[in-house]
């Protein structure tokens, strides 16, 4: 696991570091999290002066998002590899046949490497590592990207996940054009999956508590075309870009092909070598 916690902007809402109960190892991770940002370090009778929290609880980190209306309760966001929804999802979401695997390039008996390169939560990345594809997460989020590292920690201290998962999942932490361009030819993935943030619509999905929290954490991916350039130079045999149904092409550039779903597609590009 390589994570590189550097220096991409913080949201511009107040965001503050604490923990909930008395655990001195919640503790710890809070005051070293609380340095590492540069945020502060809240004491519990504070924390409802802060819109943002991260907190650490006894489940691990978490964020909390208050609403403005004072009358309804926190919206929070925790990331469980393990979680039964995800445990679900991996033992009966249709294996190599699903839409997601057939995207990025997953056939019998081939397995190709895979970078995510807007990983967010990282579910899509979790269940194509164990599908066995070798993933590397890329989040530019500095928010994000702690609860990320907190939700593979816990992944790989517990003994209900194969190793071979644990294994073939890893984060790092930055702007992903950089990144990419900056990548030694030699560790190029085989596909690169862009699932950038699609800008507000009231008939969209992102009511969700889930992407409410994360556009408050990053807003739109305004660079998306730029990605998409950058992705398919660096990309060895695929980049796969995941649409909401009926959303324009990004940077207007047709796809090899395209996977239809019932609220979504897959563009596919395919890379031509010669």
């Amino acid at each position: 696991m390589n994570n590189q916690l550097t220096s991409s902007k913080l949201p511009s809402l107040s965001i503050g570091v604490s923990f909930t109960g008395s655990d001195p190892v919640c503790i710890d991770k809070a005051l070293y999290l609380s340095k590492q940002l540069q945020l502060d370090m809240v004491p519990q009778a504070k924390l409802e002066k802060y819109k943002l929290l991260l907190l650490y609880t006894e489940k691990g980190l978490q964020i909390q998002l208050k609403h403005d209306s004072a009358s309804k309760t926190p919206a929070t966001l925790h990331i469980d590899f393990l979680s039964d929804a995800l445990t679900y999802r991996r033992r009966h979401g249709g294996g190599i046949k699903q839409s997601l695997a057939r995207a990025v390039g997953i056939k019998s008996g081939i397995r190709p490497s895979v970078i995510d390169a807007t990983a967010g939560l990282g579910k899509d990345s979790f269940l194509l590592a164990s599908l066995g594809c070798k993933v590397i997460m890329i989040e530019r989020s500095q928010v994000l990207a702690s609860l990320l590292e907190d939700g593979l920690e816990r992944m790989m201290v517990s003994d209900k996940l194969e190793s071979s998962i644990k294994n073939h999942l890893s984060l790092l932490h930055g702007d992903t054009i950089t990144l990419l361009t900056q990548m030694d030819k030699n560790d190029r993935a085989d596909t690169i999956y862009l699932d950038p943030m699609y800008p507000h619509s009231n008939k969209s999905a992102l009511n969700k508590l889930e992407m409410r929290v994360i556009r408050e954490l990053v807003g739109d991916d305004m660079d998306a075309d730029q990605l998409l350039e950058t992705a398919l130079v660096h990309a060895k045999k695929r980049v796969v870009v995941k649409r909401p149904k009926g959303a324009p092409l990004l940077n207007d550039r047709s796809p090899s092909h395209i996977i239809k779903m019932k609220n979504s597609r897959y563009d596919v590009y395919m890379i031509h070598e010669g």
